[in-house]
């Protein structure tokens, strides 16, 4: 084995602790997914995200739904000191975009993301009385890298609906909006 091949290695950029690297790939098994870093922090970071209903179950794209799952987006920043961009419901999944309010949040992405899960669950349930589980227990983060990187995903949000036959044109789509900021900040 290489020398500092098994001990945690820090990066001088970030500070963060990596993974241990191993010289071999022997005792790793195959086809598994890579494992997501731990935590990274980039200020002013914003992130394109995927929520999906259990079972991918088409519940959400109706009025009562969208003014619970804005209503939640529009207390995240006081909930969970994080920000919530443009978004688009679909009848299975949500796709937003958020990012930390100036001068961090006490909470990582994932339990952000967790708490609104709940929180929508919960008020869904309450009020519509739509039954449990709701979500599906993980989502997809993607962080924007660039404003051509935000332009990219709008575009393929926006343009969901129509590719799914739910709209002849993305501007017609009832359910989708913005919450905090329309635009990279």
């Amino acid at each position: 084995t290489a020398p500092g091949y098994n001990k945690p290695v820090r990066t001088p950029c970030l500070d963060l602790p990596l993974r241990t690297l191993r010289a071999t790939t022997e005792s790793m098994p195959m086809h598994r997914h890579l494992q997501r870093l731990e935590r990274i922090w980039i200020p002013n970071a914003m992130y394109f995200i995927t929520v999906c209903t259990h079972n991918r179950r088409p519940m959400l794209a109706a009025p009562d739904v969208a003014d619970i799952l804005r209503t939640e987006w529009e207390s995240a920043g006081l909930r969970h000191g994080w920000l919530v961009g443009r978004y688009v419901i679909m009848p299975n999944h949500v796709h937003f975009f958020c990012a930390e309010k100036t001068g961090g949040s006490p909470h990582r992405l994932s339990r952000f993301i967790g708490g609104w899960n709940e929180w929508t669950a919960k008020a869904l349930g309450r009020k519509l009385s739509i039954p449990a589980p709701i979500w599906q227990e993980r989502f997809f983060d993607h962080l924007m890298r660039s404003d051509e990187s935000y332009a990219e995903k709008w575009a393929y949000v926006r343009d969901n609906p129509v590719r799914a036959g739910l709209a002849a044109e993305a501007e017609s789509w009832p359910w989708q909006g913005y919450v905090n900021f329309d635009s990279p900040l």
